[in-house]
Formats: structure tokens, C-alpha cells, sequence
């Protein structure tokens, strides 16, 4: 059973703060306490299973081959991580316009980036001489969450190719932002 799935069609259909925790199990024809024996709270709905789908991503940062340079690698593991297929496109469209525009998500958002984020700073850690919690991987960190960020955000207001703008999005951090300079006035 689906209950992410179910739930994100009734919030697009009914908005996040109309839909109750109550109409969601009742349309998955289960009871409320079997609802959040699965998802432990209404914004953990809108996640879905998002613990395991960090794990997949330290597999794709794992996976990294030796003396592939540090961006390059965090580049592929975000496209990796984020190459849902069109199928899933939809679902993911309206999951992510919910998590960066409906508040009480984007406060439990905090929560889902900072175990993302650990992923990364972890393996920056691992592959310079500092500790996950210093400023270099948590910069970088940092960083990717807000390129990816914005790439989604992009994504949702104009549509385009996610794992493009993605890539962009990463290339651009990559390639630094000393290159860009403001315009004469």
C-alpha cells in the first residue's frame, strides 16, 4: 500500500493544512494508529521513505571511484540520487512543491537536509584531512543543499529537466563564482 503515494494526491488535490491525518488513512482504508505506525508524523507522509533513500545516496557517494575530483563525485551521486524516472516524475513534482512551499513542511524539511547533508559532509570528511562537523565539509555540505535547492525550485516554477538543471546547478558550484562578475552600472 501506498499511503505516501494516496496522501500526496489528496494534499495537490485538497492543500497539505485541509487534508487530515484522519482523511488520509480513511482513504487508505486503514486506521490512524496503523497510519503512523508507517509514517510517524503528517510531514514524514510527505517524505516518504526518506532514511532509506539517504542510504541509497552514501551508496552512490561510497561508490566513487578513487581520484575522481571531490564536486565531480558529489555532482554524479546527486544525479544518481535524484534519476527517479519519468514515471515517478509526477509524484515527485508534487511532493516537492509541497516541501518548498506549505511552511510546516519546510520547518520538518530542517530535519530531513540535515541527514542529506551529513552524507556529504561525511564523505568530504572522508576524503580530506578534516572531521564531518569542520567548516570544509559542512560548507560543501551546505552548499549542494542549496544548489539542489534551487535547482528543484527551478524545476517546480518552470518546469525543465530536473537532472539538468541539477547538473547545472552542480557544474556551477564546481566551476566557482569568481567567473561571474556584476554587471556595469
Amino acid at each position: 500500500m501506498d499511503i505516501s503515494g494516496l496522501a500526496l494526491e489528496l494534499f495537490d488535490r485538497d492543500g497539505y493544512d485541509a487534508t487530515t491525518v484522519d482523511a488520509i488513512a480513511a482513504a487508505a482504508g486503514i486506521g490512524r494508529r496503523t497510519l503512523f505506525r508507517y509514517h510517524p508524523s503528517k510531514p514524514d507522509i510527505v517524505w516518504g521513505d526518506f532514511r532509506t533513500h539517504v542510504e541509497r545516496f552514501r551508496g552512490h557517494l561510497a561508490a566513487t571511484e578513487p581520484g575522481v575530483p571531490l564536486m565531480t563525485a558529489i555532482r554524479r551521486a546527486v544525479l544518481a540520487f535524484n534519476d527517479y524516472g519519468p514515471d515517478a516524475t509526477p509524484e515527485l513534482r508534487v511532493r516537492m512543491r509541497l516541501i518548498t512551499t506549505v511552511p510546516a513542511l519546510q520547518a520538518h524539511a530542517m530535519l530531513r537536509h540535515r541527514e542529506w547533508c551529513d552524507a556529504i559532509a561525511e564523505f568530504v570528511a572522508d576524503h580530506t584531512d578534516a572531521a564531518p562537523d569542520d567548516l570544509l565539509p559542512t560548507t560543501i555540505a551546505q552548499g549542494c543543499l542549496g544548489a539542489s535547492t534551487a535547482a528543484f525550485r527551478v524545476w517546480i516554477e518552470r518546469d525543465g529537466e530536473l537532472l539538468d538543471l541539477l547538473d547545472e546547478a552542480y557544474r556551477t558550484l564546481d566551476g566557482g563564482l569568481d567567473g561571474i562578475v556584476t554587471r556595469p552600472a
